[in-house]
């Protein structure tokens, strides 16, 4: 039994789980999510982002969220990205830990049980991919760009495209949404004063289908991305209430509730 058992035993979990055009993948990645839902020690929920798939991905989802109570699924209206999709996780999340991982099975939930140990000393636990299984272009303009961010902003995350992550929800909620947001994940969390662990995890040749990313949008984006992260930081502000006194708020009537649904629209 793991020395943190008895905070384990009070947390959960949301695992979330971005799909823009997965259809060939999701089968076999719940097979691999349900080895990780056998054994954690947290109560876990697996929550798909459907990202504005065109192919059969959100039938699929459908399907698989349908028959187990362990997953659902949020489908945005469009493809936004994967920061959006991220982000739109986060606000939909209804646990005490985020973790996040990619759908074409790269990397395999089972590293998230190491993961776990390490809460709740650090704040956010991050992977590097120690033995990527990716085409040499894909290694090289990954290198490159984790090299340049790390020179710009001395964040000392080694690998932050690692697709496997777990964040505390309180620092995942205060997470900005900006383009390219996804690949400054631990620099955020250290901007509010939060510690991040890096962990090597494994990682293995892609499933099925094809990759979403190429040369310019592992090369190029990320170095604009990179600067706009520098004005965020540079402008960022943190806070701590030293003391309060508040009363409690009373219950919303059901005409209040209507008039700001009313308002809202």
């Amino acid at each position: 039994m793991p020395e943190n058992a008895s905070y384990l035993a009070q947390q959960s979990l949301t695992v979330l789980v971005p799909v823009y055009n997965e259809e060939e993948s999701l089968g076999q990645f719940v097979v691999e999510m349900d080895k990780f839902l056998a054994v954690t020690p947290v109560e876990t929920t697996v929550l798909f982002v459907n990202d504005g798939s065109t192919d059969g991905s959100l039938a699929i989802l459908r399907e698989v969220c349908g028959r187990d109570a362990h997953y659902e699924f949020i489908s945005l209206s469009q493809n936004r990205g994967l920061s959006t999709a991220i982000k739109a996780g986060i606000d939909h999340a209804r646990t005490t830990l985020i973790g996040y991982i990619d759908s074409d099975i790269q990397t395999t939930p089972l590293d998230f049980l190491e993961f776990l140990t390490f809460f709740p000393e650090y704040d956010m636990v991050n992977g590097i991919r120690a033995k990527r299984q990716d085409t040499l272009v894909k290694k090289l303009s990954s290198k490159i760009a984790n090299g340049v961010r790390r020179t710009l902003i001395n964040d000392g995350i080694q690998d932050t495209g690692c697709p496997l992550k777990i964040i505390k929800t309180d620092y995942a909620r205060r997470l900005p949404l900006f383009h390219g947001m996804h690949r400054f994940l631990g620099a955020l969390v250290q901007l509010q004063g939060g510690r991040v662990k890096q962990l090597p995890v494994r990682h293995f040749p892609r499933f099925a289908g094809t990759a979403k990313y190429n040369l310019w949008n592992r090369a190029w984006k990320p170095l604009v991305d990179t600067f706009g992260f520098r004005w965020i930081r540079s402008r960022w502000k943190n806070y701590e209430i030293g003391e309060h006194h508040r009363q409690s708020a009373p219950e919303a009537s059901e005409a209040s509730v209507g008039n700001l649904r009313n308002a809202s629209r």
